[in-house]
């Protein structure tokens, strides 16, 4: 297993470098003189239906699906002179979309130290983690006062099974300000400089919805702050890199998405530090794929219902589909927002711990019937489930205040990690839609089974649960926080296996199928886009992927070796793998 996602690594960084654009047709086949391409020789999996359905032939022209089904009726449709591609047995599906992720954090991460724990990365002590910075400082022959970044600590997979501290830190960079951020992306540790460039000092009190972890017997801090805490070094993290810098660090980010498989990849966090990065992307003809993109709660005020963006449409690429909003923290950070404690100590707090919600009950229900009234979509952070409960409130709220029950609003409860069968029975009744996060099962599985108890962890990211409801889930990586590989997903989503090798919560395994349908139709169902995308019918954009092997027919703890062999936007080749 760690192999598999060690080479991809390698791999992703060389394909980065094969984007290619243009027509369809495989090297060597003559272009078509109609405008038509046809695809034939593999499985086509169309995903239209509650159950696996083929067809013999594709046909694509000006970027949509022409015609699909048998071999007659698609060359009949095709007419002469169409481009013909040999699929050679290999399996032809609608291009994945993704239902959470961090594009521009991992445009972030290309010029970051990986700190990530095996099998991402190779840090498992704290003095690795020091090294990983040297070699970053020597790679960027930075000076002093030059900030330095790391990003995917995990305190839980170091030998010292601790958090590092702003001591570790100043002792072997006196001369730099430092930023470690956590794997869950939902809490860093700064050392003396950068907490120094931020003015946070023992004078500077807890913000509302974070904690700034304090040394012992004292107020001057510690190393560690969480949640809301974490904004004031928003800055330092974006760093003051040129626009042809953060550019290219952008189309390489995108090349390692389209290398994925994904036709449709989503910044799911932009702070107004980053807005004028992905516009200038978008400007400057970036996004080869669709980027969605969704603007953080902190600028509502400055961006519903003013007019200064249009949500829901596209331009270049780029669509703003929602508001996102925060609720609560991570699992295994131990800050998502429980109605039952954690079962192991909890940094920062002493009794009756069960994290903290970023937001108030009153702000989550002013941020919910703004963004109703406005006609603009809702995505909410939701780990714990006090943090759901807030979020239901929240939704029922408006719908009494607007007088608008049964609303299509398909509001998005992303990760809804530790939750309750009778949340899910809300999100059946209410339209709610769930964005799961199976990889967890993996890379944090055996922490939630000892943080949470068996119950809660076997629950986790319910799949099955919620498609017995009818609800039409979708499941994601959560990019930078584990790898952007679907076929891993996809993995984790069928066999829910942890590190350890314990199955956790089989009852929630889902089928190959069913983990496919969260990738694909649910995907474009979450994001209003069923209708163009997410299944192989006539009229819909022609977003492909194409792997070496069918996920449907191979052994399920075989999934995660699947390849992605070329990636199709809008019928044009935007990755084909060398």
């Amino acid at each position: 297993m760690s192999k598999k996602i060690q080479r991809g690594a390698a791999w992703l960084a060389i394909a980065a470098t094969a984007l290619v654009l243009g027509a369809c047709s495989k090297p060597g086949t003559a272009p078509a003189t109609n405008g038509v391409t046809v695809y034939s020789g593999g499985d086509i999996l169309t995903m239209a239906g509650a159950e696996p359905a083929y067809a013999e032939a594709l046909a694509v022209r000006d970027g949509k699906i022409l015609a699909v089904g048998t071999r007659a009726e698609v060359a009949k449709a095709a007419g002469a002179g169409a481009a013909q591609v040999d699929l050679a047995g290999r399996t032809l599906l609608p291009g994945f979309i993704d239902g959470h992720s961090h594009l521009l954090n991992y445009a972030d991460s290309l010029v970051q130290a990986n700190l990530n724990p095996p099998p991402i990365g190779g840090v498992t002590k704290i003095a690795d983690i020091i090294e990983a910075l040297r070699k970053l400082k020597s790679d960027m022959k930075a000076g002093p006062g030059d900030p330095l970044i790391g990003q995917g600590y995990d305190q839980d997979m170091l030998a010292e099974r601790r958090h590092p501290t702003a001591a570790d830190l100043d002792a072997a960079f006196p001369d730099n300000p430092v930023i470690l951020v956590h794997a869950s992306g939902h809490m860093l540790v700064a050392n003396s400089l950068a907490f120094k460039a931020v003015k946070i000092d023992a004078s500077t009190p807890d913000p509302e919805g974070g904690t700034i972890l304090r040394k012992p017997g004292g107020r001057e801090p510690l190393g560690l702050v969480q949640e809301m805490g974490m904004y004031p070094f928003q800055p330092i993290l974006k760093g003051a890199r040129k626009p042809e810098v953060d550019l290219d660090l952008v189309k390489r980010a995108v090349a390692h998405y389209a290398a994925n498989g994904y036709t449709t990849a989503s910044e799911a966090l932009v702070l107004g530090e980053k807005m004028p990065v992905i516009e200038a992307a978008a400007d400057a003809g970036a996004f080869s794929i669709d980027v969605i993109a969704l603007p953080a709660f902190t600028m509502a005020a400055e961006l519903v219902g003013t007019g200064k963006i249009k949500w829901g449409e596209y331009r270049k690429g780029l669509k703003y589909a929602g508001l996102k909003i925060a609720v609560d923290g991570s699992p295994q950070g131990k800050t998502a927002y429980l109605t039952r404690p954690f079962l192991t100590p909890v940094p920062g707090c002493k009794t009756d711990c069960r994290g903290f919600p970023n937001l108030t009950q009153d702000q989550v229900n002013q941020l919910v019937l703004l963004t109703y009234k406005n006609g603009v979509q809702m995505f909410s952070h939701c780990n714990g489930d006090a943090a759901i409960d807030m979020m239901i409130a929240g939704h029922e709220n408006a719908e009494k205040v607007l007088a608008t029950p049964g609303k299509d609003r398909r509001t998005v409860i992303i990760h809804s990690q530790i939750m309750r069968p009778d949340q899910l029975d809300a999100y059946a009744k209410q339209g709610l839609l769930p964005s799961f996060f199976s990889n967890h099962v993996y890379y944090w599985g055996d922490v939630h089974y000892a943080n949470l108890g068996p119950e809660r962890a076997e629950f986790i990211s319910p799949l099955a649960s919620a498609f017995k409801r009818g609800i039409r889930a979708t499941n994601h990586t959560d990019a930078t926080v584990t790898p952007t590989d679907p076929m891993f997903l996809l993995w984790t989503s069928v066999n829910r296996v942890t590190r350890e090798g314990r199955v956790l919560g089989e009852a929630e395994r889902v089928t190959p199928y069913q983990g496919l349908q969260a990738l694909t139709v649910n995907g474009a169902y979450e994001y209003f886009e069923e209708a163009s995308k997410g299944t192989l019918e006539v009229g819909k954009r022609a977003d492909f992927v194409v792997l070496d092997k069918n996920p449907i027919k191979v052994a399920p703890m075989t999934l995660k070796d699947i390849r992605v062999l070329e990636t199709i936007k809008d019928g044009k080749r935007v990755y084909a793998r060398s």
